[in-house]
């Protein structure tokens, strides 16, 4: 079976048709050359090289030798170059789970920043909740998730900060809460409340409702809802108020009023983590870049 270093001896000896020149630039001695190009020859059965003791000429089975063993040298060094690229997490694909208050937020400007640095990986996002990402991890049907803690069960899947925020109280506007520069949980105690369903988010749902049970009430709810930007609508329409990040209701100003909360129960933090199990190469590139994203300026 003929090898790529006799090919790489061949293509040496047939661009300069001379023995001693191809010995200097595989930097070889020229008697190991010869035999090699003659063990070459016998192997395949044909004659590449007509040689006398004045030259060196390429036959023509040579020539179309030369070609062939050109394209093949050049696509091994591409299959070697996409291994490394693969192992550094340059190039392969990358299957991310995310939380809808994210879509606008933090997770844009991380995979902007990752695709600047790895243009040739294949990003699908797939929204989920946070107990679904954690199926889809354990189920090898995502590669990591960004996701609300605190979650339960985490068996093997690992987990890295990546964001800290506090709930807020989202108000339609015109509200008569809203004349509150802020507010406590008790004051909203007889109001409406928009809330998701506890098993889309049994962790952060324990935690409003620990919050709320220390503000001496619990909440009424009137609407359940899967997605933060559906909550946002239901709140905006008027049918009730509710929690959701800082971060999100800022940038929904010209629909809802917000209010920061204060007193018992309060504050109530929203944390976001990257998770993911046994960290794939584009993974571990994605989790350099979000410590790098995140990292604080000196």
């Amino acid at each position: 079976m003929i090898d790529l270093r006799q090919m790489r001896q061949f293509v040496a000896v047939a661009e300069t048709l001379n023995f001693r020149r191809a010995a200097e630039r595989l930097n070889m001695a020229q008697p190991p050359l010869s035999t090699a190009i003659r063990r070459l020859e016998e192997e395949l059965g044909v004659l590449l090289l007509e040689r006398d003791n004045r030259s060196t000429r390429l036959t023509a089975a040579g020539s179309l030798f030369l070609l062939e063993v050109r394209r093949t040298l050049a696509q091994a060094e591409r299959a070697c170059s996409a291994a490394r690229q693969a192992a550094a997490g340059l190039t392969g694909s990358l299957r991310i789970g995310c939380v809808d208050s994210q879509v606008g937020g933090l997770l844009p400007r991380l995979l902007r920043h990752y695709r600047a640095q790895h243009p040739h990986v294949a990003i699908e996002l797939l929204e989920a909740t946070p107990p679904e990402q954690l199926e889809l991890l354990r189920q090898d049907r995502l590669d990591a998730g960004v996701l609300v803690l605190p979650v339960a069960d985490t068996g093997d899947i690992q987990f890295d900060p990546l964001f800290e925020d506090r709930l807020v109280v989202a108000l339609p506007l015109g509200h008569h809460l809203a004349e509150h520069p802020t507010l406590g949980l008790a004051d909203c105690a007889l109001e409406p409340w928009i809330l998701f369903a506890p098993h889309d988010g049994p962790g952060m749902y324990a935690r409003i409702l620990l919050g709320c049970a220390e503000a001496g009430f619990v909440p009424r709810v009137a609407q359940h809802s899967r997605q933060m930007q559906t909550t946002a609508g239901l709140v905006a329409a008027g049918l009730g108020i509710a929690l959701m990040p800082r971060q999100y209701a800022r940038r929904q100003t010209a629909e809802l009023a917000w209010r920061e909360l204060e007193g018992a129960g309060t504050p109530l933090p929203y944390a976001l983590a990257l998770a993911y199990r046994e960290p794939s190469p584009c993974v571990q590139a994605l989790r350099e870049q979000a410590q790098s994203l995140l990292a604080p300026a000196e």
